[in-house]
């Protein structure tokens, strides 16, 4: 895949075009630094190096980041590639800019030398999330970018890069509700890490765009009429195209079988409020009849990571199937560039971000765990818990519980208060009991039923539960009644011999 190479011409159009009355000056003397500090240097591609933060401030620019984030984004190599130190930095561009550019520093140093490192680097990582979330914004850049180079580097290295992507990268993105960057980093990595299934899924979208783009042109049309009649304002309608790795995962489920994809293009309408999405759901629906069971209302029901949008799959003329996605111009904003876009809406002082206290709780996670090979072992379930798909569970007085996929009965205990998970015999899903290893499902009613003589959690529950929270409480009490065994049995045992 050749490299797209951004100019400084390209960076200051894309800032003009998204920024009222930029900072430019700043802009010029970041880049003015990062020219003199990697002159001379090439990178694999053959290219000159600066070409590399001009691209990563570019993506910055482009999706709307704080000047501060873009200048950053230019400088995020010089301390790690030349004399320039990070007093120099704090110098010339101030605190902010300075703590930025050092803490990608601290997570650069150490990619890609052994297990260790590796680890260590995910733990940096976590931390700086926490800490300042604008600085994964500029490591999604600044990998983003290297995926798109990463046909000059050994077939090893790019294995390894686009297996990190694929693991952790791709799902952190999910999880920051960032849709558009998710879907480049997954479809970047896929392309290195499975060639044959890539080619083979691109094959079979390339032949149902050209089976349906026309046919799909007939359907905004004929959604533009329907939605003006139904006198919704200036509605945004158009056609959306599965990402590449999203649609190979979808066809492994449905053993192959694209026919039964109905999203493959989806219709997608904007319009200015919740009231006009409704408006639109039933005008829709008026003229086309749904599918059972596949309408799904993310305005009420937000997803883990803030997704909030209408879907529905109906019927359309000669039997043919279409999904629309309804949402206001803000949920889209919110869908494509998730936290980014709270984050803007935050310093233009609207409220902050409220799905960053994982993130919190995944640093808590890795600070308990004392040691590098603690970490190592523990971070399959950090994935399970921290970056997987997530889903929604209701309490009786209608609260609602995230878990991740797969989560468990005792999974909810737990997530709701230790007692209660410590206590648990069994569980009423949806009126109806079920074992305490069921895989509950979004929208599942759990109810927990407790027996207050009871000493503790039952050891096995290790075996299933998903959630590091539900795991080392178990555990904790697990170790503790061994404790209480060895102090009050042992001494009445040596007694009597």
């Amino acid at each position: 895949m050749p490299e797209i190479v951004r100019t400084f011409d390209d960076l200051l159009t894309a800032i003009k075009r998204n920024y009222v009355e930029p900072d430019l000056d700043l802009v010029q003397r970041a880049y003015d630094l990062a020219v003199s500090a990697h002159r001379g240097e090439k990178r694999l591609t053959g290219d000159d190096f600066i070409v590399h933060p001009i691209a990563v401030a570019y993506k910055l620019a482009d999706m709307g980041l704080n000047l501060n984030v873009v200048a950053a984004g230019l400088l995020h190599d010089v301390v790690e590639d030349s004399a320039v130190t990070i007093e120099d930095v704090q110098r010339d561009f101030g605190e902010d800019i300075a703590g930025l550019v050092a803490s990608v520093t601290k997570l650069k140093k150490v990619v890609y030398q052994g297990v260790d490192r590796y680890v260590e680097n995910m733990r940096k990582m976590f931390l700086a999330m926490a800490s300042d979330v604008r600085v994964i914004f500029i490591k999604f850049a600044d990998r983003l970018h290297n995926l798109q180079t990463l046909y000059a580097m050994p077939h090893h290295k790019q294995e390894r890069m686009a297996r990190e992507v694929l693991e952790i990268y791709a799902p952190i993105a999910n999880r920051l509700g960032m849709g558009e960057m998710k879907g480049e980093l997954e479809d970047l990595a896929f392309q290195y890490l499975q060639p044959k299934e890539y080619d083979w899924t691109q094959r079979i979208m390339s032949t149902k765009v050209q089976e349906r783009g026309t046919y799909t042109s007939h359907l905004i049309d004929q959604t533009e009429t329907i939605l003006r009649e139904a006198g919704i304002r200036d509605p945004q309608i158009h056609g959306r195209v599965k990402r590449l790795y999203s649609l190979y995962k979808k066809l492994k489920r449905y053993g192959n079988d694209s026919a039964k994809i109905y999203d493959l293009i989806a219709i997608r309408v904007v319009v200015d409020d919740v009231e006009d999405c409704y408006a639109a759901l039933g005008a829709i629906h008026q003229r086309w009849v749904p599918l059972p069971n596949r309408i799904k209302d993310y305005i009420a029901q937000p997803k883990p990571n803030g997704y909030q949008s209408l879907h529905t799959t109906v019927f359309c003329e000669g039997g043919d199937v279409a999904e629309f996605q309804i949402r206001t111009r803000e949920m889209h904003e919110l869908a494509e560039y998730g936290v980014v876009a709270h984050w803007r809406y935050k310093e233009m002082g609207m409220a902050p971000p409220k799905n960053l206290r994982w993130m919190e709780e995944l640093v808590q996670i890795q600070k308990e765990l004392a040691s590098k090979q603690d970490f190592l072992d523990q971070l399959e379930v950090l994935k399970i818990d921290a970056f997987k798909d997530r889903i929604f569970v209701f309490t009786p007085k209608g609260d609602v519980i995230d878990l991740p996929e797969g989560g468990t009965p005792v999974d909810f205990a737990y997530a709701i208060h230790s007692e209660l998970g410590n206590k648990c015999t069994a569980a009423r899903v949806n009126e109806r009991l079920v074992n305490l290893d069921t895989q509950l499902t979004s929208g599942d009613i759990v109810e927990i039923i407790t027996d207050k003589n009871r000493k503790g959690p039952n050891a096995d529950w290790l075996k299933f539960v998903k959630t590091h929270h539900a795991r080392s409480k178990i555990r904790d009490m697990s170790k503790r009644g061994m404790r209480r065994w060895f102090s009050q049995v042992l001494p009445r045992v040596r007694k009597k011999t």
